[in-house]
């Protein structure tokens, strides 16, 4: 689906540039953050799962995915314990928080479930753009070849999201609404504090 955009994956705004420099300093604060992203990204696709039971597509589409989030988690924590580091507490996630406040309460059953595959698609997007970064500009050169493994399939999850809300949803109220996600997802971006210590 098409939707005006400054990036390849659609995002409005692409990250600013000193993330990485600040990631690049903070290895273990942004794997510890990364492998919670993970977790949560299989848990929120569980939840669909759970919430939509009779949506063959959804099942069919979804079930692969929390396979494949749980293994990211897996690796992620893998990759701390190479380099002596703990998985640590998990961290508050603002910037999902503010996005959260964008998804649509009311509406049809339909209507709520593209809400919530937009509001999965953006994070995967996001996601697989700050995977890109690391990939071209980390020092460490395994979690370079790591990252582009990773943003190869975040990128495929990204189209899953977007390819189940027009199963569910018209495509014109989908490009519409993806609109609109993409426009506050630009604005929050933009009010954030530049953090390394976060993947998002």
């Amino acid at each position: 689906m098409e939707a005006k955009s400054k990036t390849t994956l659609g995002l409005e705004l692409p990250t600013d540039p000193r993330w990485t420099d600040i990631a690049n300093m903070q290895i273990e604060d942004i794997l510890v953050d990364h492998a919670y992203c993970e977790q949560k990204a299989a848990s929120s696709c569980i939840s669909l799962i759970m919430l939509y039971p009779e949506r063959e597509k959804l099942l069919e589409m979804l079930v692969p995915v929390v396979a494949e989030e749980w293994s990211h988690f897996e690796r992620v924590v893998e990759q701390l314990k190479k380099r002596g580091f703990g998985l640590g507490r998990q961290r508050k996630d603002e910037y999902v928080a503010r996005l959260n406040e964008v998804v649509r309460k009311g509406g049809s059953r339909n209507q709520q479930l593209v809400e919530k595959l937009l509001l999965n698609a953006l994070i995967e997007a996001r996601s697989c753009e700050r995977f890109k970064l690391l990939h071209k500009h980390i020092a460490d050169e395994e979690l370079k070849k790591f990252y582009y493994e990773l943003m190869v399939s975040e990128a495929g999850h990204y189209h899953n999201f977007i390819e189940l809300a027009e199963e569910y949803m018209p495509k014109d109220y989908v490009k519409v609404r993806w609109n609109e996600f993409l426009e506050a997802e630009a604005a929050i971006m933009k009010s954030l504090t530049v953090r390394g210590d976060r993947m998002h």
